[in-house]
């Protein structure tokens, strides 16, 4: 083969690695289109392309290292889902609790920040499934969830 391919072919390997920790197609595209515009520029002598994807790339890697969740490195969070699936199962619904309540209760001791929105339809879900009573607060006319 001519030295050009052989040397992009090098290249595309070299990049491989880091254009693969992406999950998104879409996003990988992006990524070797700015990688192929960098290394253009770098052929040209204008190495500033080239120096912003380096420390692109070593954040990304520095993150996979320090434990951040991604699909290939590392086991992912639990979803709302679960984690409500996993309540249903303890004490906690045996007290009515609001969904701000519910939300606080993921924060602490499962490290995960749901917005209230997240849990809402979940618990909505849970209720009509008859997992879940659903029933209005009095004092301050907001729904509340309990273990049927």
């Amino acid at each position: 083969m001519s030295k050009p391919i052989e040397k992009l072919k090098k290249q595309l390997i070299e990049i491989s690695e880091v254009v693969n920790a992406f999950q998104s197609e879409a996003v990988q595209v992006k990524v070797v289109d700015k990688l192929l515009d960098a290394m253009i520029e770098f052929e040209r002598g204008d190495a500033e392309g080239l120096e912003f994807l380096q420390r692109k790339a070593n954040r990304s890697k520095n993150n996979t290292e320090i434990g951040a969740y991604s699909g290939a490195m590392g086991r992912k969070k639990p979803g709302a889902t679960k984690i409500l699936n996993q309540l249903l199962n303890t004490d906690f619904f045996k007290i009515p609790h609001s969904i701000s309540a519910i939300a606080d209760y993921c924060k602490d001791q499962y490290n995960s920040d749901f917005k209230t929105s997240e849990l809402s339809g979940i618990l909505l879900k849970l209720a009509k499934e008859n997992k879940l009573k659903r029933q209005r607060n009095i004092e301050n006319n907001r729904f509340e969830y309990v273990a049927v």
